[in-house]
């Protein structure tokens, strides 16, 4: 299967969904994709199966502000400034790319930087949607060490961070972020590739290439009657319906009658019904018609292990019944407790550093 110019703006859509509200804007990624395939033609995308065991696979996003991002278009040397760092550092040529995250602007990215470096794109990624934190992967999940770590930026200015675990690579990324201007582009979570097959979120592009050509039916239809605590009326057959979205960067819980319908780490994603296009969580507005949707995530995250790391409560979400649609992995334990939004966090508690960050 070939990522190409026809297939692009199906594979930008099920990404956007895939961010559930946040991951960054699609629209300059998938403008920057198009540009690239224009240039270099097709990705190739392919399976665990075809890659050369011994051979890396090098993860690529950017982090840093979605508003630099709208604002600050990048440039097109940065996946080779990663490629040159990762390939001296392992001592191993490069085989081919994988999104970091598939939601929102990386999934896109990762097209792009593929096309310029004549790369197959693996049919995987670090966490099957987008969240916050560099550290919300399945590498982190299944024992991949994050580092050697490189982050750079358009004009070959480049960081190597190592020894450090996950949560300390998102610490000394956001540190880069000020001198940087607010955006870099990263590789952490290197892989082998005999290691993709059971550490990443398999099938990403394939679902993504999905989801944008045919949507899940909406749990509700309707426009949006506030925004502060994110209130939606119901329209036509939802008429009388109201639910509340619960948002941090992303969209995390559903909410009607005080049952959840579904939360994280499952994907909710808000599509405007006029265009049809995902809506970013910092874009809601009033009077918005917009149909809700819920999409079950990679089955890693109803474990125990992925619900510490990226469930309801490590969003200051506390437990309620669990919502119908959630999904669980076969024969494994029962799915997360849905949420609402906890009234009273710890006053210690810190904010997760977010990926991106949004402003």
């Amino acid at each position: 299967m070939d990522i190409d110019t026809g297939s692009l703006p199906a594979y930008a859509r099920g990404c956007a969904v895939l961010g559930s509200g946040g991951g960054g804007p699609v629209t300059i990624a998938r403008a920057a994709a198009l540009q690239a395939l224009h240039d270099h033609g097709p990705v190739r995308v392919v399976q665990p199966a075809d890659l050369d065991p011994d051979l890396l696979v090098m993860p690529v996003g950017t982090a840093g502000s979605s508003a630099v991002m709208s604002e600050r278009v990048g440039g097109t040397d940065e996946p080779l400034y990663l490629r040159q760092k990762i390939e001296e550092l392992y001592g191993t040529p490069v085989a081919a790319l994988m999104a970091s995250e598939i939601g929102g602007a990386n999934g896109c990215l990762a097209v792009a930087w593929a096309a310029r470096l004549g790369l197959p794109l693996v049919d995987a990624d670090g966490m099957g949607r987008a969240f916050p934190r560099m550290d919300q992967t399945v590498m982190q999940l299944r024992g991949i060490s994050p580092t050697p770590a490189v982050v750079c930026d358009g004009r070959g200015r480049t960081v190597v961070i190592d020894h450090v675990s996950g949560r300390w690579l998102e610490r000394l990324v956001r540190a880069a972020l000020e001198p940087f201007g607010g955006q870099v582009a990263t590789s952490e979570y290197v892989l082998r590739g005999h290691q993709v097959a059971s550490s990443t979120a398999l099938g990403s592009v394939t679902r993504a290439l999905r989801l944008g050509t045919t949507l899940p039916a909406p749990l509700i239809s309707g426009k949006v009657a506030e925004t502060g605590s994110i209130l939606v009326e119901g329209l036509g057959p939802d008429l009388g319906r109201l639910v509340r979205v619960e948002a941090g960067t992303e969209f995390l819980a559903v909410m009607e009658d005080g049952a959840p319908l579904a939360a994280v780490p499952d994907v909710i994603a808000m599509l405007d019904s006029r265009t049809g296009e995902a809506v970013d969580a910092e874009h809601v507005r009033y009077g918005l018609r917009v149909s809700i949707v819920h999409v079950p995530c990679d089955p890693v995250w109803h474990t125990p292990e992925g619900l510490r790391l990226a469930g309801p409560e490590a969003f200051g979400l506390f437990a309620l019944p669990v919502p119908a649609t959630s999904s669980a992995p076969p024969g494994g334990p029962p799915p997360a407790a849905a949420s609402a939004l906890r009234e009273d966090p710890p006053a210690a508690a810190p904010a997760p550093p977010q990926r991106p960050v949004t402003s």
